[in-house]
């Protein structure tokens, strides 16, 4: 159903652009892109109150309609082309009452493209508590333009706010604030010619933008910087001019409308505790204390949970096993399928637990706190400081993370970041990570409050950090470029995090891992079932006759007989005779052909690895013992030793093998979509694979 009115939503960043998009769209949410550029587009619907459909679009945050970085480019392309299907009807700005007057320079130009806005006036609590007191009827008609009080987080306000787009048709054009032909007389006057515009700041604008707007021709933005060098045009000289101007009006504005207390210089409560948070030595002791509380934590609040889903699927499996039939569809269905899921679903509680720390750690402020402390050790190794927000977030995916460098502005810096990102452990090694270690790390406590299982996973999570890193800083003489990086970041006062926020971050982000994994593992599943059960030629015939003969049907019981022909015939299957091509290759870093299966159809996802796990064990095992995922690899025998598979040495081989290796196809094509060349993902997959196979090799050897 089309809506009836589009909105977009403009404003800096943490003024809660995102939370007053969320508080007006409720689930009515979707995420694409913008067309023709890899920038996030999140558009929603919003019931009116007058009974209207509108469509809200969340525009990424910006300080002013002069870009940055491909992120800023897109506020002023969506605002200023004309009957696109993203051109709004109306503008809400969205105002941080605390800051009010480094908000209003966005205001302002947004405002002189002449387009209806709303002003929503966000924080009030916020501005309330610091008591500072604004003229809201005043401030409004000064600017001209509706002024609603909200507080975003509390939803307060919100109505007032839809009872103000109700109305947008019938809003008065807001007032100028500045006289923008004043800035470039002449030029202006031949763009609006040229375009057949009569909105001067827009003829200003494409003078300063026309290389990067699409919806410009070749030959416009030939004549327009034609028209440029014609009339001697200086971009910065301009934008220097214009904001000087723009913050006089501002300060006349702001006179009489906004009233600050003399205590407001006072040190606020946030700045006392980022004396803590960010001291350069207590800074780092504390994050290192919040993962491993974090760790911790997932492998001690998960136990439960997951004991009840492991429980469930062991069921499941024992009802189909008394309910179908014998043969290769109920085969197919309980050794493929329901095996290859049970392998992964079973690790929701983990993720789950993962996203929600995530979630609180960014609502409350500290993530942002993370980003600045770690800006001091990226300078050193060559990166920029804003690198640490695509490393931070790679603890949930790379993909948007590596999506998320665009607001890198510094070639080289965005290069490096894109290129170590990967190395981050994301969520999809946690269901890796956290099997291998129940496998060989003792559950128990060490100094009575630290879990040695808890330990290991702070322990690999530090290491993906630290490796990037070290990679981040051999890149640094690698790649070579003239241009300077530089680091401006606003950090947020501190708050309470909003649960019910976190709780619906937690639901859609493992949603959406659940629904990507399972698509992707079902698939693989039951592929790798056909190749598990069916063998070149006669091979399978073959062993059936062998181990038809009475040597072996009277010395052993029909329970063993079952489990070597199963053996034998995984062996000889199409799998089996993959994995013994590949065995040569891996078996000096302790893997054997089943593992090797595993890792090439983990390249698909990594959380891939523990349904092939399952799937191998299953088909391979005996169909009257049914037991998790867990209990079939820790079985699971070497035929040459008869030493179990999954040894420390070798459950730390592999762990560290998914630390470096690049197992997610997911990330090559996002590395290639980002830089737009084969040769970064290709020199991205053979570095990482050499150095996961060398990390392997020297930790197996050592813990042999």
């Amino acid at each position: 159903m089309k809506a009836d009115i589009r909105v977009a939503l403009v404003g800096n960043p943490n003024t809660g652009k995102s939370t007053l998009f969320n508080a007006l769209t409720g689930l009515n949410q979707k995420i694409g892109n913008f067309p023709g550029v890899t920038v996030d587009k999140k558009t929603g619907i919003c019931q009116l109150t007058d009974g209207r459909r509108a469509e809200i679009i969340d525009l990424p945050g910006t300080y002013s309609l002069y870009p940055k970085s491909k992120d800023e480019s897109i506020v002023f392309s969506v605002l200023a082309e004309k009957g696109s299907e993203l051109t709004p009807d109306l503008i809400i700005i969205i105002l941080d009452a605390t800051n009010l007057k480094r908000n209003l320079l966005l205001y302002t130009q947004v405002a002189d493209l002449k387009i209806p806005v709303i002003i929503a006036l966000n924080m009030m609590d916020m501005a309330d508590k610091a008591n500072i007191s604004i003229d809201i009827d005043l401030l409004s008609r000064r600017l001209g333009v509706p002024v609603v009080p909200i507080a975003a987080r509390q939803e307060k306000g919100i109505d007032e706010l839809k009872q103000a787009i109700n109305h947008a048709n019938k809003i008065a054009l807001q007032v100028d604030s500045i006289d923008v032909r004043t800035l470039a007389p002449a030029l202006i006057a031949d763009i609006e010619a040229e375009t057949q515009t009569d909105n001067p700041y827009f003829a200003l604008q494409l003078a300063h933008q026309h290389e990067h707007l699409k919806f410009l021709t070749t030959e416009q933005s030939n004549r327009i910087e034609e028209l440029e060098k014609k009339h001697d045009f200086h971009s910065q000289k301009a934008q220097a001019s214009e904001t000087i101007a723009r913050y006089n009006y501002i300060n006349d504005v702001l006179y009489d409308t906004v009233q600050t207390p003399q205590t407001a210089h006072e040190e606020s409560l946030s700045n006392k505790i980022d004396h803590i948070l960010t001291h350069r030595v207590f800074g780092f002791i504390i994050f290192i204390g919040v993962l491993l509380f974090i760790f911790q934590s997932i492998f001690a609040w998960s136990e439960y949970p997951m004991s009840l889903i492991e429980d469930g699927f062991v069921w499941a499996e024992g009802i189909l096993r008394g309910v179908l039939p014998e043969g290769p569809l109920a085969d197919l269905l309980i050794d493929g399928v329901v095996a290859g899921l049970s392998g992964v679903l079973v690790f929701i509680p983990q993720i789950a637990i993962l996203f929600a720390f995530i979630s609180i750690l960014e609502d409350t402020g500290y993530m942002s706190r993370v980003t600045f402390m770690m800006d001091k050790i990226m300078r050193k190794v060559g990166l920029n400081g804003k690198s640490v927000v695509p490393l931070i977030g790679g603890f949930a995916c790379a993909v948007p993370s590596i999506m998320s460098t665009r607001t890198i502005e510094n070639w080289k810096d965005r290069m490096i970041t894109i290129m170590v990102t990967p190395l981050v452990a994301c969520s999809a090694r946690l269901p890796v990570y956290t099997l291998l270690i129940a496998l060989v790390v003792p559950n128990k406590n060490v100094w009575w409050i630290f879990n040695l299982q808890g330990l290991a996973l702070t322990g690999m999570y530090v290491l993906s950090l630290v490796s990037a890193v070290i990679v981040a800083f051999v890149m640094k003489f690698v790649l070579k470029a003239r241009e300077r990086g530089y680091f401006i970041m606003e950090l947020p006062v501190y708050r309470m995090p909003r649960w019910r926020n976190v709780i619906f971050s937690m639901y859609e982000r493992s949603k959406t891992f659940v629904l990507q994994a399972g698509k992707v593992i079902i698939a693989v599943s039951i592929i790798l079932w056909v190749l598990s059960s069916y063998g070149p030629g006669n091979r399978f015939e073959k062993i059936e006759q062998t181990y038809s003969q009475p040597q072996y049907t009277k010395t052993m019981t029909p329970d063993s007989l079952a489990r070597v022909i199963s053996t034998e015939k995984l062996e000889n299957s199409y799998a089996g005779v993959l994995g013994h091509v590949i065995e040569p290759v891996i078996k000096p870093i302790g893997f054997d052909w089943k593992i090797g299966i595993a890792l090439i159809t983990s390249f698909a996802a990594r959380e891939v690895f523990v349904g092939t796990m399952a799937t191998i064990y299953s088909v391979e095992g005996d169909a009257d013992k049914i037991d998790s995922v867990q209990e079939k690899m820790r079985r699971a025998k070497n035929p040459e030793t008869g030493q179990p598979v999954f040894t420390l040495a070798v459950a730390f081989s592999l762990m560290m093998f998914y630390a470096f290796a690049m197992q997610c196809a997911s990330t090559v094509a996002v590395v290639y979509r980002e830089t737009k060349n084969w040769r970064w993902p290709a020199a991205q997959f053979a570095y990482m694979t050499v150095l996961a196979y060398g990390m392997a090799f020297l930790v197996y050897h050592l813990l042999r």
